[in-house]
């Protein structure tokens, strides 16, 4: 989002919804327990479930301050039967956006802003084509941020879709990046 605002693509007053599914152990050692004791009694029940429905998820006062939003996003997060791994999805109609941009245009400006990133890969508009599904746990024990831009120019409709691993690059590979750019070592060091 962030970097959508800063160039002008998204207006910072646009009404932005991101929706978030993210491996059970993002929710603690019940939400663990419940997928994976058998014994449990959600344990046949739990397969995929929204929560946060009271729009005051934890994370939201972060997305607008660090996405420089005049208001806040609509998150709906999710669960899905996965240990870990994770999906963020941020749907847009273009022909709203000052200026309609095009599919392209989001493309650019995402790929060009992260060209020099160590950690975040903006997928290559030509392999976009071959992708008729994202798995979420595609990055894996990885530090690595995958974005992903599909749009169909007809329809005037585009959709950002970010892969991580909700525990490496989402909790504890971000922690240690972090770590290393404040204590001036490669970003790199120590992770994978």
């Amino acid at each position: 989002i962030y970097p959508l605002v800063k160039l002008g693509i998204l207006p910072a007053d646009f009404p932005v919804t991101i929706n978030a599914v993210s491996g059970y152990t993002g929710g603690g050692k019940s939400l663990i327990r419940s997928f994976e004791d058998k014994t449990s009694e959600d344990y046949t029940n739990q397969q995929f479930f929204l929560y946060g429905l009271s729009l005051t998820h934890k994370h939201v006062p972060e997305i607008k301050i660090r996405g420089e939003l005049e208001y806040s996003p609509i998150f709906i997060p999710s669960v899905g039967r996965f240990a870990r791994g994770m999906l963020v999805s941020i749907p847009l109609h273009l022909r709203l956006l000052e200026g309609q941009p095009n599919g392209d245009d989001v493309y650019s400006a995402l790929a060009n802003y992260y060209e020099k990133s160590t950690f975040v890969e903006v997928v290559r508009k030509s392999e976009l084509s071959s992708i008729s599904r994202i798995d979420p746990m595609g990055t894996n024990a990885t530090n690595l941020l995958k974005i992903h831009v599909f749009s169909n120019e007809h329809e005037g409709l585009a959709f950002i879709c970010v892969l991580l691993d909700n525990l490496g690059k989402g909790a504890s590979g971000q922690a240690i990046q972090n770590l290393n750019l404040m204590a001036g070592v490669d970003e790199s060091t120590g992770l994978f």
